[in-house]
């Protein structure tokens, strides 16, 4: 009799997942758990399990708010400065990059974040730079040291703002969380027919979430939202009133270098020849009066 208790209940699930929200979804299987649990259908340990489980899908549907962002972000910081030494011994250059930023976000449709718009210099010679949740952004030297002009510069800082403008990592991080919950799901029922702590199991999900942030900045974002970056960069640097052409020309000295240094944007982007192809197609829309000579100075005196 269980088994086909049980197969009607798959069916059952299966039916509100078509039609019910994660979080309606969740309160059903509560409700439901505990009813069966109380009626005897099924022993209370697996009726908790089902229950916990469910509660760790109705968190995983919840919006992140910007406070939420800010500290994701700060973790997913903690793990990049694990692996980085930040570059302080030019205030100069961190105070420069960072006018940069500003001058990109103020003019943006998102100039304004939890604890607002970071930008930090890495001692590392590869070319990389990263962006996290709630507005960190890093610049490696190396990259710093391989631009040619502030317009160039500004294209790659744009690019970085526009992933946390766009939420790519956060959108990452929810289809992870949920993707998490999912797997507690069965998790916890396959723990609580072995006798296992449900508490237990929901401890080791918490726990790799951490995980999930460090696979998400090794392994870079998908190509579509390197393209969507390098669209959205283009727009925020004719904002800001910088020359669009500045991403163009910063990508062509990537495409020059890319072989004789391995990681880096290497690792977690399309390739630079790509990224020009995408770029280009959008670049005409935006006309903006090239003024980058009269920044000239001020790059080559902070460089």
């Amino acid at each position: 009799m269980k088994p086909r208790i049980c197969i009607m209940a798959t069916i059952a699930i299966a039916l509100c997942c078509i039609f019910l929200s994660c979080q309606t979804l969740a309160a059903v299987a509560d409700i439901g758990a505990q009813a069966a649990g109380a009626a005897g259908v099924i022993d209370k340990n697996t009726a908790n399990a089902i229950s916990k489980s469910s509660q760790a899908i109705a968190s995983a549907a919840e919006e992140i708010n910007p406070e939420q962002e800010y500290y994701i972000g700060r973790a997913v910081a903690a793990n990049i400065l694990s692996s980085y030494k930040i570059w302080n011994e030019n205030p100069a250059q961190i105070a420069y990059v960072n006018k940069i930023c500003s001058a990109i976000v103020i003019n943006s449709p998102r100039p304004d974040l939890y604890n607002g718009y970071h930008v930090m210099l890495l001692d590392n010679n590869e070319i990389n730079a990263f962006a996290t949740p709630g507005g960190h952004i890093f610049i490696t030297r190396g990259l710093l040291n391989s631009a040619k002009s502030e317009d160039a510069l500004a294209g790659v800082i744009a690019h970085e703002i526009a992933h946390i403008q766009l939420q790519h990592s956060i959108k990452a991080i929810k289809t992870s969380r949920i993707t998490q919950a999912l797997i507690v799901t069965g998790t916890s029922a396959a723990g609580a027919a072995a006798g296992y702590d449900v508490d237990e199991l929901t401890g080791i999900f918490n726990e790799s979430v951490g995980e999930i942030v460090t696979t998400m900045v090794n392994n870079g974002y998908s190509q579509n939202q390197e393209f969507d970056a390098d669209s959205t960069a283009l727009s925020l640097l004719a904002s800001a009133g910088y020359s669009p052409s500045g991403l163009i020309d910063m990508l062509n000295e990537l495409n020059k270098t890319q072989n004789s240094s391995p990681g880096g944007f290497n690792k977690t982007h399309p390739t630079p020849a790509q990224r020009i192809t995408s770029a280009q197609k959008s670049i005409s829309k935006h006309k903006v009066t090239d003024t980058s000579s009269y920044r000239q100075a001020r790059f080559a005196g902070v460089k």
